[in-house]
């Protein structure tokens, strides 16, 4: 959580090897991010971005099956594995009406979530998200937080995300990093109300922190 240009995306695409580090190094597992190969890093950690996917003709089902690609032979061949993965992933996203359907076809939150179950399949223990409610509704966008936070403790994956829904976080995450121009804080979000991390998050003049309501509201205009 942050206000616009504080560098959250920079951070997810840090932490994902999209961009290297401004200064730094980062460690999974105790190993040094920049010494994974792209096949292993792929078995480790995936990515769902919020840009535009370039037209083609994949069904629902060929593109969540392009998330078994670091698994398969060099023929692309999908074994009885990648086919299980596969259909647990869209079970697990409830989208299995729509593994048929050209993904062009889908609604900005069927396409999402059809970008998680694609996630899913490729069976790794961190999910990344940038923004993953950045084009939906209200609906829509608490329809996705409740579908991350039920795989959480479905999969038990760690699924980090970067959002501007601040009152959703605070209800749905289990822990919070706060990114301010001087200082990031990291912690439950108990403890982060208990200390007024969320007082100075944004300016006060129009909306401010409730700490009896857990969210941030709108100033009387």
């Amino acid at each position: 959580m942050g206000k616009n240009g504080v560098g959250k995306s920079t951070l997810l695409r840090t932490l994902s090897r999209v961009q290297k580090p401004l200064l730094g190094a980062i460690y999974f597992d105790e190993k040094n991010l920049e010494n994974y190969t792209e096949n292993q890093l792929s078995k480790k950690l995936s990515l769902v971005l919020t840009e535009r996917l370039p037209e083609s003709q994949l069904t629902v089902f060929e593109l969540i099956a392009l998330g078994r690609q670091p698994y398969t032979n060099w023929l692309d061949k999908l074994s009885a594995l990648d086919l299980e993965k596969i259909n647990t992933a869209i079970d697990q996203t409830e989208i299995s009406y729509l593994k048929n359907r050209k993904f062009y076809e889908l609604s900005d939150g069927q396409l999402q979530r059809v970008l998680i179950a694609r996630a899913l399949a490729q069976d790794t223990e961190v999910i990344i998200l940038d923004e993953p409610t950045a084009h939906l509704d209200i609906h829509q966008t608490v329809l996705i937080f409740s579908l991350l936070k039920k795989l959480v403790k479905e999969t038990r994956k760690t699924i980090i995300i970067s959002s501007h829904e601040v009152n959703l976080a605070i209800q749905l995450s289990d822990k919070l990093m706060i990114l301010n121009d001087d200082k990031i804080l990291f912690n439950t979000t108990e403890n982060l109300i208990n200390q007024n991390a969320f007082t100075s998050l944004f300016p006060n003049d129009l909306i401010k922190f409730n700490k009896d309501l857990q969210q941030f509201v709108i100033n009387k205009i």
